[in-house]
């Protein structure tokens, strides 16, 4: 911590305590058909916080991302304690975990208590925290390697909650559906936006995060008016919505985030939610959110490759190419991005991680920093920008470069499609090879030679996969809903392949 270091008070912290103050029996949290009050989590918190007063040192704290309550009551009483939280994956291994604990100084993983403390006199207010200190230590997903510790401190968690509370409109009593774990963050908007500015955050159970009736039967039944989700969730949504012929007209605002959107499922969000604003998001954990664009009817009838849309405020973008030069016109190159949002670097390991750099054409110059975020984008002439595929997913194919996103993007356009995965795997003569594992719709007959016409009229020849395996079952996922390729990998490939 610097001796220069000033003290900010937390505007997500003043929210929920404001909230509790003046109205303890408005509905903060929704939980297996019960309703928990503002006043009723603030009491669980301060229990809580009891227990945290006990712990010596001021080192983080682990708390596992089990979606609950009492998890959500631990998580504000560490912010309400000033001692850092890091929020690891429910689902992540004990060897894993412990890795992450290491690299954060953790010495103490806690878990919550079951029994709230009655009512009583209201708490005072925390002192306010020095700046720069970290307050939430979020977790990568792992998608692309190990999941890696992206600490956020006050400042960047209230720009982002004052953000997003305004672009949806999230106040008193406005109901939010709750989707992600608890260590993605997207809970910065589904929980920590709700939660601040007064509204009601309405909880899935993990165990029913595959669950499409249910998850249809929640929304229905508590009026939920704001949904933030990666694809896979509104797919089960459209499917179990189609069964039941059923819509959700509470619904006014809708994003869509974590994952390129598959053309067939977006032209069925419109009938779905009839009364929604359509949103696709694109932002990174380190980042938040970054880019917004607002889907209109034809864009979702048309199916197409959706823009990233414009930057949020404060957000400053580049393309950069190979040669490290900044692009100022049409073309590809990787995506550099600054939010007010953002992380001040990893912790542990990866914060050797050359990724947040200064302006390529200032470097050595104090000033902003970018987080490389290993995306590819395309300016088109018109200015707009559409998101490729990723660095590391560029692999050469007898000679020939080749995105493999873009190769699932393709895949995931065929209207039998429901998931994806494409991987280069070695191959002694080749040296790396295209393989697929795509899921066909229940019911569908799809067959390899019909996807391979799809592929060869619409990608060059030596993109075409040359194993395709289709497939019935899901295919594996990670805690934040992304296809986990090594799994895929490990299931439906030999070490030889």
């Amino acid at each position: 911590m610097t001796g220069h270091a000033t003290a900010h008070r937390s505007a997500l912290l003043d929210g929920v305590l404001t909230q509790a103050r003046r109205t303890p029996h408005a509905t903060a949290l929704v939980w297996r058909g019960e309703e928990i009050g503002y006043g009723a989590l603030l009491r669980r918190a301060e229990k809580e916080r009891a227990r945290l007063a006990d712990l010596p040192g001021d080192e983080p704290v682990a708390v596992p991302a089990v979606t609950s309550p009492g998890t959500i009551a631990l998580v504000l009483a560490c912010l309400l304690q000033r001692r850092p939280v890091l929020l690891p994956a429910a689902t992540l291994g004990p060897d894993a975990a412990a890795r992450l604990h290491e690299q954060a100084g953790v010495r103490h993983v806690l878990r919550p208590c079951d029994t709230p403390l009655p009512p009583g006199p209201h708490p005072p207010r925390p002192p306010a925290p020095p700046a720069g200190r970290p307050a939430l230590l979020l977790t990568t997903s792992g998608s692309t390697g190990a999941p890696k510790i992206v600490p956020l401190d006050a400042d960047a968690i209230d720009a982002f909650t004052g953000w997003a509370g305004a672009a949806f409109g999230i106040g008193p009593g406005t109901t939010v559906l709750n989707y992600a774990p608890l260590n993605f963050d997207l809970c910065l908007l589904d929980v920590w936006t709700t939660l601040a500015h007064g509204g009601r955050v309405v909880l899935v159970e993990a165990d029913h995060a595959l669950d499409g009736p249910r998850l249809l039967a929640l929304l229905t039944r508590h009026q939920v008016q704001v949904v933030q989700a990666v694809p896979m969730f509104f797919r089960l949504l459209a499917d179990a919505a189609d069964a039941a012929r059923a819509v959700l007209p509470a619904v006014r605002h809708a994003m869509v985030t974590g994952d390129a959107v598959p053309g067939p499922l977006l032209a069925r969000l419109p009938a779905l939610l009839p009364g929604a604003r359509l949103h696709n998001i694109y932002g990174c954990t380190e980042t938040n959110d970054s880019f917004m664009h607002e889907v209109d009817a034809a864009g979702a009838a048309d199916g197409g490759r959706l823009p990233l849309g414009r930057p949020l405020p404060g957000v400053d973008a580049l393309l950069v190419t190979d040669a490290g030069t900044v692009l100022a016109g049409p073309g590809t190159g990787e995506l550099l991005v600054s939010t007010p949002f953002q992380t001040r670097g990893y912790l542990g390991a990866a914060a050797a991680a050359p990724v947040f750099v200064p302006h390529p054409a200032s470097a050595g110059t104090p000033g902003r920093r970018y987080f490389r975020s290993g995306d590819l984008v395309r300016r088109h002439p018109d200015g707009s920008l559409t998101l490729e595929g990723r660095t590391d997913f560029q692999v050469k194919v007898r000679g020939v470069r080749v995105n493999a996103q873009e190769v699932e993007h393709v895949l995931l356009g065929h209207d039998e499609v429901t998931e994806a995965a494409v991987l280069a795997l070695p191959d002694p003569v080749a040296g790396r090879l295209l393989h697929a594992v795509v899921r066909r719709t229940a019911g569908s007959h799809l067959n390899s030679l019909t996807l391979r016409g799809h592929l060869a009229r619409r990608l060059p020849r030596a993109a075409v996969p040359c194993g395709l395996r289709i497939v019935d079952d899901p295919l594996p996922r990670t805690s934040t809903g992304k296809v986990d390729r090594d799994r895929v990998a490990s299931a439906h490939f030999t070490k030889e392949n």
